[in-house]
């Protein structure tokens, strides 16, 4: 292997590392909300900083490369993806942290009904495996996996849209859990934005591989 080989190898195994951490992140503050656990909360909050601590030194590392080694081709891309992915993976970890502070702000556990009328948890285990299957997509630079999370997106956006009509639902049958709807709420804005980080990954996944960029192409990500 040439040293631009190894250099770009040691900055996918930097991005795997990353991306773990952030659904390590993704999955304690869901395990944080089922139990009310605000300790587990308040260490989602105190690792946030190893995931910002990732973001730069990958974005330091890919400045470095092409400084040094002037990339083309695949190579060109693949650093051009990976320091959007890195963005939007930070992005992901700064949702569990946002998701986290509301479990520390709640005084009493979440209602179960609550969350079972919202399918909130649901929407959790979904956005957990999207994004675990970006990674793959990424590890294994499998297009066809990347390109199935366009519609798994989309379970996540029906969801969303129909969470204000569940909640009002909710909050009409039992006006004491208006508290917790709002949070409840809250949570499931951020879950729908994990969706949409994901989709921006795989598009990244899809840029780097094929060369075709499908930013704004809708008809491209329906197919």
């Amino acid at each position: 292997m040439t040293q631009l080989e190894n250099e770009i190898q040691r900055i996918k195994l930097e991005v795997v590392s990353m991306w773990t951490l952030v659904e390590s992140q993704l999955n304690k503050s869901r395990t944080a909300l089922l139990n009310s656990d605000r300790d587990l909360a308040r260490e989602i909050v105190l690792k946030e900083k190893r995931v910002n601590a990732f973001e730069i030194k990958l974005d330091r590392d890919c400045e470095d490369i092409f400084a040094l080694y002037c990339p083309v081709a695949i190579d060109l891309r693949f650093l051009l993806a990976v320091l959007k992915i890195n963005n939007n993976l930070e992005r992901i970890g700064d949702i569990a942290e946002g998701i986290a502070k509301y479990i520390i702000e709640s005084t009493s556990p979440y209602d179960n009904t609550l969350l079972a009328k919202t399918e909130v948890i649901k929407m959790y285990d979904d956005s957990i495996k999207i994004l675990a299957d970006t990674r793959i997509a990424f590890e294994k630079e499998d297009t066809i996996l990347a390109r199935s999370i366009f519609k798994r997106d989309e379970v996540l956006d029906v969801i969303n849209n129909n969470a204000i009509n569940k909640i009002s639902d909710c909050i009409r049958e039992d006006i004491t859990v208006l508290p917790d709807a709002l949070y409840v709420m809250s949570i499931i804005r951020k879950l729908e934005r994990v969706g949409d980080q994901s989709k921006n990954i795989a598009e990244e996944i899809i840029f780097y591989i094929e060369a075709k960029v499908l930013k704004h192409q809708k008809e491209n990500l329906e197919k």
